[in-house]
Protein backbone atom coordinates (compact mmCIF):
# COMPACT_ATOMS: atom_id res chain seq x y z
CA UNK A 1 0.00 0.00 0.00
CA UNK A 2 1.12 3.16 -1.14
CA UNK A 3 1.98 6.23 1.43
CA UNK A 4 -0.67 8.25 -0.49
CA UNK A 5 -3.15 5.43 -0.06
CA UNK A 6 -3.07 4.98 3.66
CA UNK A 7 -3.50 9.05 4.22
CA UNK A 8 -6.45 8.72 2.19
CA UNK A 9 -7.48 6.42 4.78
CA UNK A 10 -7.07 8.28 7.79
CA UNK A 11 -7.47 11.57 5.96
CA UNK A 12 -11.16 11.24 4.85
CA UNK A 13 -13.93 10.20 7.11
CA UNK A 14 -17.66 11.06 6.64
CA UNK A 15 -17.11 12.63 3.13
CA UNK A 16 -14.77 15.03 4.83
CA UNK A 17 -11.04 15.61 5.06
CA UNK A 18 -10.54 15.83 8.66
CA UNK A 19 -7.53 16.80 10.01
CA UNK A 20 -6.12 17.07 13.78
CA UNK A 21 -3.83 19.79 13.94
CA UNK A 22 -2.55 18.78 17.26
CA UNK A 23 0.38 16.36 15.94
CA UNK A 24 1.47 18.81 13.19
CA UNK A 25 1.36 22.73 13.61
CA UNK A 26 4.81 23.38 15.69
CA UNK A 27 4.24 25.05 18.60
CA UNK A 28 6.21 27.69 20.28
CA UNK A 29 5.99 30.77 22.65
CA UNK A 30 3.81 33.27 19.91
CA UNK A 31 -0.03 33.23 19.80
CA UNK A 32 -3.06 32.80 22.99
CA UNK A 33 -2.80 31.17 26.00
CA UNK A 34 -4.94 30.21 28.48
CA UNK A 35 -7.32 32.05 30.95
CA UNK A 36 -6.03 35.14 32.54
CA UNK A 37 -6.45 35.43 36.30
CA UNK A 38 -5.95 39.07 36.08
CA UNK A 39 -9.21 39.40 34.50
CA UNK A 40 -11.71 38.59 36.96
CA UNK A 41 -15.10 38.44 35.41
CA UNK A 42 -18.17 39.64 37.53
CA UNK A 43 -20.97 37.26 39.05
CA UNK A 44 -24.01 37.78 36.97
CA UNK A 45 -25.53 39.74 39.15
CA UNK A 46 -22.63 42.10 38.61
CA UNK A 47 -22.69 43.18 34.60
CA UNK A 48 -23.25 45.55 32.81
CA UNK A 49 -23.88 45.60 29.23
CA UNK A 50 -21.41 45.69 27.17
CA UNK A 51 -20.27 47.20 23.60
CA UNK A 52 -17.66 45.47 22.02
CA UNK A 53 -16.40 47.49 18.61
CA UNK A 54 -14.75 45.69 16.21
CA UNK A 55 -13.31 46.41 13.00
CA UNK A 56 -13.05 44.41 9.70
CA UNK A 57 -9.84 44.26 7.50
CA UNK A 58 -11.03 42.75 4.69
CA UNK A 59 -10.56 42.62 0.99
CA UNK A 60 -13.23 44.85 -0.75
CA UNK A 61 -10.33 45.10 -3.35
CA UNK A 62 -7.23 43.73 -4.53
CA UNK A 63 -6.54 39.97 -6.15
CA UNK A 64 -8.40 38.48 -3.10
CA UNK A 65 -11.90 40.76 -3.39
CA UNK A 66 -13.65 37.61 -4.22
CA UNK A 67 -13.31 36.47 -0.64
CA UNK A 68 -14.55 40.06 1.03
CA UNK A 69 -18.07 39.25 0.92
CA UNK A 70 -18.65 36.06 2.32
CA UNK A 71 -16.31 37.27 4.92
CA UNK A 72 -17.84 40.45 5.50
CA UNK A 73 -20.97 38.53 5.75
CA UNK A 74 -19.86 36.24 8.16
CA UNK A 75 -18.92 38.96 10.10
CA UNK A 76 -22.57 40.50 9.46
CA UNK A 77 -24.64 37.49 10.39
CA UNK A 78 -22.66 37.17 13.88
CA UNK A 79 -23.12 40.54 14.85
CA UNK A 80 -26.58 40.81 14.13
CA UNK A 81 -27.37 37.60 15.73
CA UNK A 82 -25.39 38.61 19.13
CA UNK A 83 -27.53 41.55 19.37
CA UNK A 84 -30.74 39.79 18.70
CA UNK A 85 -30.06 37.45 21.55
CA UNK A 86 -29.86 40.51 24.41
CA UNK A 87 -27.66 38.50 26.30
CA UNK A 88 -25.84 41.45 27.66
CA UNK A 89 -23.43 42.49 25.07
CA UNK A 90 -23.75 44.31 21.97
CA UNK A 91 -21.37 44.28 18.65
CA UNK A 92 -20.50 47.43 17.08
CA UNK A 93 -18.88 46.50 13.55
CA UNK A 94 -17.03 49.33 11.37
CA UNK A 95 -16.20 47.88 8.47
CA UNK A 96 -12.57 48.50 6.05
CA UNK A 97 -10.80 47.44 3.13
CA UNK A 98 -7.12 45.50 3.58
CA UNK A 99 -6.90 45.54 -0.64
CA UNK A 100 -3.67 43.95 -1.02
CA UNK A 101 -0.10 44.22 -0.65
CA UNK A 102 0.07 45.64 -3.86
CA UNK A 103 -2.83 48.51 -3.50
CA UNK A 104 -2.12 48.89 0.51
CA UNK A 105 -5.69 49.92 1.57
CA UNK A 106 -5.03 49.03 4.71
CA UNK A 107 -2.49 51.68 5.49
CA UNK A 108 -5.55 53.71 5.49
CA UNK A 109 -8.30 51.31 7.29
CA UNK A 110 -5.80 49.90 10.11
CA UNK A 111 -5.12 53.88 11.65
CA UNK A 112 -8.70 54.76 11.45
CA UNK A 113 -9.84 51.55 13.14
CA UNK A 114 -7.13 52.17 15.77
CA UNK A 115 -7.87 55.65 16.41
CA UNK A 116 -11.40 54.98 16.50
CA UNK A 117 -11.15 52.77 19.65
CA UNK A 118 -11.49 49.14 18.57
CA UNK A 119 -11.02 46.14 20.93
CA UNK A 120 -10.49 43.73 17.83
CA UNK A 121 -9.83 43.69 14.23
CA UNK A 122 -11.11 40.94 12.03
CA UNK A 123 -8.65 40.37 9.12
CA UNK A 124 -6.98 40.27 7.12
CA UNK A 125 -7.54 37.25 4.63
CA UNK A 126 -3.91 37.64 3.32
CA UNK A 127 -1.17 36.83 5.69
CA UNK A 128 1.12 38.91 3.54
CA UNK A 129 -1.11 41.72 4.39
CA UNK A 130 -1.45 40.72 7.84
CA UNK A 131 2.34 40.83 8.42
CA UNK A 132 2.46 44.26 7.26
CA UNK A 133 -0.23 45.31 9.99
CA UNK A 134 -0.10 43.13 13.12
CA UNK A 135 2.62 44.73 14.80
CA UNK A 136 1.40 48.13 14.41
CA UNK A 137 -2.12 46.54 16.21
CA UNK A 138 0.35 44.70 18.65
CA UNK A 139 1.71 47.52 20.03
CA UNK A 140 -1.61 49.56 20.24
CA UNK A 141 -2.67 46.60 22.43
CA UNK A 142 -5.74 45.40 20.17
CA UNK A 143 -6.61 41.79 19.08
CA UNK A 144 -5.77 40.79 15.85
CA UNK A 145 -8.20 38.27 14.53
CA UNK A 146 -7.91 36.36 10.89
CA UNK A 147 -10.41 34.15 9.69
CA UNK A 148 -8.04 33.26 6.71
CA UNK A 149 -4.21 33.58 7.59
CA UNK A 150 -2.86 29.98 7.05
CA UNK A 151 0.95 30.93 6.98
CA UNK A 152 2.77 28.96 9.69
CA UNK A 153 5.02 32.28 10.13
CA UNK A 154 1.62 33.18 12.97
CA UNK A 155 2.17 30.16 15.02
CA UNK A 156 5.16 31.63 16.89
CA UNK A 157 4.86 35.59 16.46
CA UNK A 158 5.65 37.75 18.74
CA UNK A 159 2.26 38.93 19.61
CA UNK A 160 1.58 39.31 23.40
CA UNK A 161 -1.11 37.19 22.81
CA UNK A 162 -3.29 39.29 20.67
CA UNK A 163 -3.13 37.35 17.40
CA UNK A 164 -5.61 34.60 16.62
CA UNK A 165 -7.43 32.80 13.86
CA UNK A 166 -10.07 30.28 12.96
CA UNK A 167 -8.61 29.11 9.53
CA UNK A 168 -5.84 26.48 10.18
CA UNK A 169 -2.20 26.29 9.07
CA UNK A 170 -1.22 25.63 5.23
CA UNK A 171 0.65 22.86 7.40
CA UNK A 172 -2.06 20.95 6.72
CA UNK A 173 -3.39 22.22 3.38
CA UNK A 174 -0.35 21.26 2.11
CA UNK A 175 -1.12 17.66 3.29
CA UNK A 176 -4.30 17.13 2.16
CA UNK A 177 -3.92 18.39 -1.27
CA UNK A 178 -0.71 16.20 -1.72
CA UNK A 179 -2.80 13.34 -1.16
CA UNK A 180 -4.90 14.14 -3.35
CA UNK A 181 -2.59 14.72 -5.90
CA UNK A 182 -0.84 11.54 -5.32
CA UNK A 183 -4.22 9.20 -4.76
CA UNK A 184 -5.38 10.74 -8.31
CA UNK A 185 -2.27 8.86 -9.93
CA UNK A 186 -0.18 11.69 -10.27
CA UNK A 187 3.74 11.22 -9.45
CA UNK A 188 5.71 13.74 -11.48
CA UNK A 189 4.15 17.73 -10.12
CA UNK A 190 4.86 21.47 -11.42
CA UNK A 191 4.49 24.15 -8.65
CA UNK A 192 3.93 27.89 -9.45
CA UNK A 193 3.17 29.36 -6.59
CA UNK A 194 2.95 33.62 -5.33
CA UNK A 195 6.49 34.74 -3.80
CA UNK A 196 4.96 35.83 -0.82
CA UNK A 197 4.24 34.58 2.73
CA UNK A 198 1.04 32.61 1.88
CA UNK A 199 2.82 31.11 -1.66
CA UNK A 200 5.82 30.13 -0.21
CA UNK A 201 4.73 28.78 3.22
CA UNK A 202 2.12 26.26 1.03
CA UNK A 203 4.36 25.66 -1.55
CA UNK A 204 7.15 24.24 0.82
CA UNK A 205 4.00 22.38 2.85
CA UNK A 206 2.50 20.88 -0.50
CA UNK A 207 6.35 19.63 -1.11
CA UNK A 208 7.77 18.21 1.68
CA UNK A 209 4.31 15.94 1.69
CA UNK A 210 4.13 15.18 -1.88
CA UNK A 211 7.69 13.95 -1.87
CA UNK A 212 6.87 11.90 1.55
CA UNK A 213 4.39 9.94 -0.11
CA UNK A 214 6.59 9.08 -3.06
CA UNK A 215 6.19 11.53 -6.00
CA UNK A 216 8.45 13.94 -7.17
CA UNK A 217 8.47 18.09 -7.68
CA UNK A 218 10.07 18.05 -10.57
CA UNK A 219 10.05 21.86 -10.88
CA UNK A 220 8.67 24.90 -8.80
CA UNK A 221 8.96 28.23 -10.17
CA UNK A 222 7.71 31.39 -8.19
CA UNK A 223 6.42 34.48 -9.18
CA UNK A 224 5.76 38.30 -7.63
CA UNK A 225 2.42 39.90 -7.19
CA UNK A 226 3.00 42.37 -9.90
CA UNK A 227 3.73 40.13 -12.29
CA UNK A 228 1.36 40.36 -15.84
CA UNK A 229 3.29 37.88 -18.06
CA UNK A 230 4.26 34.11 -16.73
CA UNK A 231 5.52 32.41 -19.74
CA UNK A 232 9.16 32.06 -18.23
CA UNK A 233 7.63 30.18 -15.30
CA UNK A 234 5.72 27.90 -17.60
CA UNK A 235 8.22 27.06 -19.89
CA UNK A 236 10.57 26.22 -17.31
CA UNK A 237 7.83 24.12 -15.25
CA UNK A 238 6.56 22.09 -18.88
CA UNK A 239 9.86 21.41 -20.05
CA UNK A 240 9.91 18.71 -17.35
CA UNK A 241 6.91 16.92 -18.27
CA UNK A 242 4.34 17.15 -15.53
CA UNK A 243 2.03 15.35 -14.84
CA UNK A 244 0.04 17.48 -13.22
CA UNK A 245 0.37 21.17 -12.12
CA UNK A 246 -0.34 23.24 -8.57
CA UNK A 247 -1.30 26.89 -8.68
CA UNK A 248 -0.63 28.57 -5.44
CA UNK A 249 -2.03 32.31 -6.03
CA UNK A 250 -4.95 34.48 -6.17
CA UNK A 251 -7.00 35.77 -8.77
CA UNK A 252 -3.82 35.98 -11.34
CA UNK A 253 -4.01 32.19 -11.66
CA UNK A 254 -6.91 33.28 -14.40
CA UNK A 255 -3.89 34.10 -16.28
CA UNK A 256 -1.18 31.41 -15.36
CA UNK A 257 -3.62 28.92 -16.35
CA UNK A 258 -4.53 29.47 -19.77
CA UNK A 259 -0.36 30.12 -20.25
CA UNK A 260 -0.34 26.46 -19.62
CA UNK A 261 -3.31 25.54 -21.61
CA UNK A 262 -1.83 27.72 -24.77
CA UNK A 263 1.35 25.24 -24.49
CA UNK A 264 -1.22 22.15 -24.75
CA UNK A 265 -1.31 21.44 -21.03
CA UNK A 266 -4.46 19.41 -19.81
CA UNK A 267 -7.09 21.62 -18.56
CA UNK A 268 -8.27 18.94 -16.32
CA UNK A 269 -4.74 18.72 -14.38
CA UNK A 270 -4.53 21.90 -12.54
CA UNK A 271 -4.89 21.80 -8.50
CA UNK A 272 -5.74 24.96 -6.61
CA UNK A 273 -5.51 26.10 -3.01
CA UNK A 274 -7.91 28.37 -1.08
CA UNK A 275 -6.51 31.62 -2.50
CA UNK A 276 -7.72 30.79 -6.26
CA UNK A 277 -10.41 27.89 -5.80
CA UNK A 278 -13.26 30.40 -6.79
CA UNK A 279 -16.03 30.10 -8.58
CA UNK A 280 -14.29 31.09 -11.79
CA UNK A 281 -16.73 30.56 -14.60
CA UNK A 282 -16.82 32.94 -17.83
CA UNK A 283 -13.68 34.81 -15.81
CA UNK A 284 -11.40 31.56 -16.71
CA UNK A 285 -10.90 31.59 -20.29
CA UNK A 286 -11.00 27.57 -21.54
CA UNK A 287 -12.67 24.78 -19.71
CA UNK A 288 -10.90 23.35 -16.20
CA UNK A 289 -13.37 20.38 -15.89
CA UNK A 290 -12.03 17.84 -13.65
CA UNK A 291 -9.10 20.38 -12.05
CA UNK A 292 -9.96 20.18 -8.23
CA UNK A 293 -8.72 22.84 -5.27
CA UNK A 294 -8.29 22.67 -1.76
CA UNK A 295 -10.55 24.87 0.61
CA UNK A 296 -10.52 24.71 4.97
CA UNK A 297 -13.74 24.28 6.24
CA UNK A 298 -16.12 22.21 6.54
CA UNK A 299 -19.59 20.75 4.80
CA UNK A 300 -21.80 24.55 5.55
CA UNK A 301 -24.94 23.55 6.95
CA UNK A 302 -27.53 24.66 4.44
CA UNK A 303 -29.58 26.65 7.15
CA UNK A 304 -26.18 28.97 7.79
CA UNK A 305 -25.30 28.92 4.02
CA UNK A 306 -28.66 30.41 3.26
CA UNK A 307 -28.29 32.84 6.15
CA UNK A 308 -24.99 34.08 4.65
CA UNK A 309 -27.10 34.76 1.50
CA UNK A 310 -29.98 36.99 3.23
CA UNK A 311 -27.16 38.48 5.75
CA UNK A 312 -25.05 40.01 2.00
CA UNK A 313 -28.21 40.92 0.05
CA UNK A 314 -29.83 43.09 3.34
CA UNK A 315 -25.69 44.48 3.97
CA UNK A 316 -24.95 45.00 0.59
CA UNK A 317 -27.90 44.34 -1.65
CA UNK A 318 -25.89 41.75 -3.60
CA UNK A 319 -26.31 38.03 -4.83
CA UNK A 320 -23.40 36.18 -2.36
CA UNK A 321 -21.53 33.68 -4.66
CA UNK A 322 -18.29 32.31 -2.68
CA UNK A 323 -18.42 31.20 0.89
CA UNK A 324 -15.02 31.08 1.68
CA UNK A 325 -13.77 31.92 5.00
CA UNK A 326 -17.64 33.06 5.64
CA UNK A 327 -18.09 30.57 8.76
CA UNK A 328 -14.72 31.50 10.02
CA UNK A 329 -15.60 34.93 9.91
CA UNK A 330 -18.55 34.26 12.15
CA UNK A 331 -17.05 32.20 14.44
CA UNK A 332 -13.86 34.82 14.80
CA UNK A 333 -16.87 37.50 15.81
CA UNK A 334 -18.95 34.70 18.32
CA UNK A 335 -15.49 33.61 19.91
CA UNK A 336 -14.63 37.33 20.40
CA UNK A 337 -18.45 38.30 22.06
CA UNK A 338 -18.31 34.89 24.42
CA UNK A 339 -14.63 35.79 25.72
CA UNK A 340 -15.64 39.25 26.04
CA UNK A 341 -19.09 38.40 27.98
CA UNK A 342 -16.93 35.62 30.45
CA UNK A 343 -14.62 38.30 30.64
CA UNK A 344 -16.78 41.03 31.52
CA UNK A 345 -15.06 43.32 29.91
CA UNK A 346 -13.99 44.63 26.53
CA UNK A 347 -10.33 45.35 26.80
CA UNK A 348 -8.55 43.30 24.32
CA UNK A 349 -6.09 41.92 26.91
CA UNK A 350 -8.94 40.75 29.05
CA UNK A 351 -10.65 39.10 26.09
CA UNK A 352 -7.44 37.34 24.67
CA UNK A 353 -7.08 35.94 27.97
CA UNK A 354 -10.52 33.88 27.89
CA UNK A 355 -10.47 33.02 24.03
CA UNK A 356 -8.40 30.06 24.81
CA UNK A 357 -11.37 28.99 27.15
CA UNK A 358 -14.56 29.91 25.17
CA UNK A 359 -13.32 27.57 22.12
CA UNK A 360 -12.75 24.51 24.49
CA UNK A 361 -8.66 25.03 24.69
CA UNK A 362 -9.00 24.76 28.75
CA UNK A 363 -10.52 21.33 28.23
CA UNK A 364 -13.05 21.64 31.08
CA UNK A 365 -15.92 23.53 29.28
CA UNK A 366 -19.75 22.70 28.52
CA UNK A 367 -20.33 21.97 24.85
CA UNK A 368 -22.58 24.65 22.97
CA UNK A 369 -22.85 24.91 19.36
CA UNK A 370 -24.72 28.85 19.02
CA UNK A 371 -23.94 32.07 20.61
CA UNK A 372 -26.81 31.87 22.57
CA UNK A 373 -26.73 28.99 24.45
CA UNK A 374 -23.01 29.60 25.27
CA UNK A 375 -23.39 33.02 26.58
CA UNK A 376 -26.52 31.51 28.76
CA UNK A 377 -23.36 29.36 30.29
CA UNK A 378 -21.37 31.81 30.99
CA UNK A 379 -24.19 33.95 32.65
CA UNK A 380 -24.74 30.82 35.08
CA UNK A 381 -21.62 30.78 35.86
CA UNK A 382 -20.17 28.05 33.97
CA UNK A 383 -17.58 27.73 30.82
CA UNK A 384 -18.55 27.84 27.45
CA UNK A 385 -17.24 25.32 25.00
CA UNK A 386 -17.84 27.16 21.48
CA UNK A 387 -18.28 24.63 18.61
CA UNK A 388 -18.98 26.53 15.25
CA UNK A 389 -19.54 26.55 11.96
CA UNK A 390 -16.45 26.38 10.94
CA UNK A 391 -15.41 23.12 13.33
CA UNK A 392 -14.32 22.92 16.89
CA UNK A 393 -11.68 25.38 16.66
CA UNK A 394 -10.09 24.57 20.34
CA UNK A 395 -7.28 26.77 20.05
CA UNK A 396 -3.66 25.91 21.43
CA UNK A 397 -1.86 28.07 23.15
CA UNK A 398 -0.38 29.98 20.06
CA UNK A 399 -3.99 31.28 18.87
CA UNK A 400 -3.81 28.27 16.51
CA UNK A 401 -7.14 26.31 16.03
CA UNK A 402 -6.17 22.39 17.34
CA UNK A 403 -9.06 20.93 14.61
CA UNK A 404 -9.68 21.66 11.27
CA UNK A 405 -11.36 20.45 7.88
CA UNK A 406 -9.63 20.74 4.49
CA UNK A 407 -12.43 20.32 1.80
CA UNK A 408 -12.07 19.21 -1.52
CA UNK A 409 -13.58 20.63 -4.47
CA UNK A 410 -13.84 19.75 -8.39
CA UNK A 411 -14.67 22.02 -11.51
CA UNK A 412 -17.33 21.13 -13.72
CA UNK A 413 -18.05 22.33 -17.45
CA UNK A 414 -18.99 25.31 -16.03
CA UNK A 415 -15.84 26.17 -14.89
CA UNK A 416 -17.69 26.06 -11.11
CA UNK A 417 -16.39 23.79 -8.98
CA UNK A 418 -18.71 21.25 -6.28
CA UNK A 419 -17.26 19.71 -2.96
CA UNK A 420 -16.28 16.05 -3.71
CA UNK A 421 -14.84 15.48 -0.10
Amino acid sequence: MSLFTSTRARKFLGGMALVSAGAIVLTGCGGGTGTDDSADPSTPTDREDLTLSIGTVLPQTGQLAYLGPPEEAGVGLAAAEINAAGLGITVDVQYGDSGDADNKAFETTVPRLLDSGVSALIGAASSGVTKLFLDQAISAGVITFSPANTSPDFTDWDDNDLYWRTAPSDLLQGEVLATEIGLDGHANLGIIYLNDAYGSGLEASLTENFEAGGGTVVASEAYNANDTSFDAQVSSILAQSPDAVAVIGFEETSTIIPAFMSNGFDGSKFYLVDGNTQQWGADMPGSIEGSKGTQPGPVLADDFQQRLIDQWQEQAGEELVDFNYGAESYDAVVLLALASLAANSTDAADIAGFLQEVSGGSGDGEKCESFEACAQIILDGGTADYDGYSGAITFDDNGDPTEATIGVFQYGADNTHTRIN
